[in-house]
């Protein structure tokens, strides 16, 4: 029987993981560096999610390691070079939930334009009284989508469903946003100007890496609302805070930050008035969280099965060098 470890489980979560594999040591919690090795060396297995870091070090002293399987759909947290060269097998799940990240980024904007917030903790004061609390109307605005991944994709039909105009700007068209919900494609500046609220949807890589800067808040509508649910590291945190204090961004709508880990780096955007903030909670609804757990299960038994799991991850060769992705 293979030596499994099970790190960053919930409790909500931790019985299915028990049911399925009794003898697996299971963590609630991240681990780092020394202490993710004293709790791995052992492991021929390991599941694991976002913030237990493999890198090359921490491989290179877990010579029994023979699976990695992270449940999340990104895997720069794990080194892959270092797990080709030692012959560690890398699974992911591809998609555990897009929809209910795009259903966030609709949840942000609902509560914010809406006042919601206000409005409760007003009328749980005994005031009943809606002046001051005008919203703001989503039919007829037009959301820039930035990358129209399985996210992006989500979002133009949620958008569609409420009467907005889209733009879009990727790599690569997909025709049936275009046919469908009438999402017109273009370069990074005609989303920029054009667009009244901006939604991101890329990874994080060195070409996105601060893609949100000044330059590229200067050139959004004044009054944009820009909303990240995908990677902190997309926006210069300094630069956003300048703009929003600046008025330029009327909101700023963040379930990511850029120092997760930080909250001193963080403060000055986090307490202004005109940013809400979630922790990293738009994939974190029952549905996707058991897509989230069954994925990774099977991997791990086909791979204790000797097949190759259907999960594993190859990662493809992308040339940023098209008109419409650079900053």
């Amino acid at each position: 029987m293979s030596s499994i470890v099970f790190l960053e489980v919930d409790a909500e979560d931790r019985a299915a993981v028990a049911e399925a594999f009794p003898q697996a040591m299971i963590a609630d919690h991240a681990l780092s560096d020394d202490a993710l090795v004293a709790a791995c060396k052992d492991a021929e297995i390991v599941s694991c999610f976002i913030y237990s870091a493999f890198s090359k070090n921490v491989l290179a002293s877990l010579p029994k390691l023979k699976l990695l399987c992270t449940r999340s759909v990104g895997f720069n947290h794990i080194d892959l070079d270092a797990c080709n060269k030692q012959g560690i097998t890398v699974c992911h799940v591809p998609d555990y939930g897009s929809h209910v990240i795009a259903e966030h980024v609709f949840a942000l904007l609902l509560g914010t334009l809406r006042h919601i917030g206000e409005a409760d903790a007003r009328t749980e004061q005994g005031e009943f009284d809606y002046h001051g609390l005008r919203g703001i109307s989503l039919r007829g605005k037009t959301i820039g989508i930035i990358g129209t991944g399985k996210i992006g994709r989500h979002v133009a039909e949620i958008a569609h469903g409420f009467g907005m105009s889209m733009l879009a700007v990727d790599k690569c068209r997909t025709v049936e946003l275009e046919r469908q919900y009438g999402v017109q494609y273009g370069d990074l500046n005609t989303v920029l100007a054009g667009s009244d609220i901006i939604s991101l949807h890329l990874p994080s890589t060195a070409e996105t890496q601060h893609m949100i800067n000044a330059d590229v808040l200067s050139r959004m509508k004044s009054g944009v609302i820009l909303i990240n649910t995908a990677r902190g590291e997309l926006i210069d945190s300094s630069a956003l805070l300048g703009a929003l204090q600046s008025g330029h961004v009327r909101y700023a709508l963040l379930d990511v930050l850029e120092h997760e880990k930080n909250f001193s780096e963080n403060k000055a955007l986090i307490g202004h008035p005109n940013v809400v903030t979630t922790p990293h909670i738009a994939f974190y609804a029952e549905e996707s969280m058991h897509n989230m757990y069954d994925d990774a299960l099977r991997s791990i038994v086909e791979w204790q099965a000797g097949k190759e799991p259907a999960h594993i991850v190859h990662p493809v060769s992308i040339i940023c060098d098209l008109p419409g992705v650079r900053k």
